[in-house]
């Protein structure tokens, strides 16, 4: 890698770490989770980077994507186990990561369980090493605690300006021979879980991603389409951004217009990943480089 691309890797993780700090210091129970996701981001972009994908604060069973809609009153609750995943690009190049928060400390032995199958797959991390054998670590440690893996959610590469790249890096153990390579930017994200070890799709979507640019005929979602792609640069983004820097768009319009882009294919849907009602997931992420023979972790 480039200097400059490393050092703009080194930012971002910089950023995010605070952003851990500053999660840690502002959740408590009664936190309204819009408020502290709407602050988060803005001091992202104060300290010089910029959101790569809207924060997740994910409960108790769902193991992603929940990002709370625009003057949401969801506010965390005294049982909730939060997954922090945060996202910080600098110049494109981002730092992902997650952490969670145990609100009623009941939860602690699965919290650690995801936290040492992260340390562990991390001692593995080196020019050459296998996926399959870093998710069998993951898979193993976690067992070891009583809990499952996730085996359908995974960690995976991070380049610029793109969340979500090769190589993926399974939280399971497979016979997968792809190896890790110089010049790769990592994220190794494990979830434990007292489920079954498997999400599904639920019904709420509040995060889009821009597809390829396609014709509409529907002059909202012409407008929606052209501030995306011109302000987020292909990486995820919230509806309540979309709220925010567009206000002169009504509900309504908004509403039709982001249905419009979603039956033309053009812009991808995340909605929320759940495990199995009254389960809980915990996650723990982190990236890496692996750079002129080193591995360098960003936070």
């Amino acid at each position: 890698m480039e200097k400059e691309t490393v050092a703009a890797y080194k930012k971002a993780g910089e950023i995010t770490k605070e952003m851990q700090e500053l999660a840690r210091k502002k959740l408590k129970v009664g936190s309204n989770l819009f408020e502290f996701a709407e602050e988060t981001e803005g001091a992202i972009k104060k300290k010089g980077g910029f959101p790569a994908f809207p924060i997740n604060l994910s409960r108790n069973n769902v193991a992603a994507h929940y990002t709370p809609a625009f003057n949401s009153r969801d506010a965390v609750e005294g049982n909730d186990v939060i997954k922090v995943d945060i996202g910080v690009h600098v110049k494109g190049f981002i730092a992902d990561s997650a952490f969670t928060m145990d609100f009623s400390g009941k939860h602690a032995k699965m919290v650690k369980a995801s936290e040492e199958a992260l340390e562990e797959a991390v001692k593995l991390v080196k020019e050459g090493a296998l996926v399959g054998e870093i998710g069998g670590k993951i898979e193993g440690k976690i067992k070891g605690f009583g809990f499952k893996p996730i085996q359908n959610l995974s960690g995976h590469g991070v380049g610029e300006f793109d969340a979500h790249t090769a190589p993926s890096i399974p939280n399971v153990g497979s016979k997968n021979s792809q190896v890790l390579e110089d010049g790769m930017a990592i994220a190794i994200e494990p979830f434990a879980t007292d489920g079954q070890g498997f999400v599904r799709e639920g019904s709420q979507v509040e995060i889009f991603q821009a597809n390829e640019a396609r014709p509409v005929r529907n002059a909202d979602a012409r407008k929606i389409l052209e501030f995306i792609n011109e302000t987020y640069n292909g990486l995820p983004f919230a509806e309540r951004w979309i709220q925010r820097e567009m206000p002169k768009m009504g509900e309504f319009s908004r509403k039709i217009g982001l249905r419009e882009l979603m039956l033309k294919k053009c812009i991808t849907t995340f909605p929320l990943l759940k495990e199995q009602e009254g389960k809980t997931v915990t996650q723990t992420e982190t990236t890496l480089l692996l750079n002129e023979g080193k591995v360098i972790r960003l936070l």
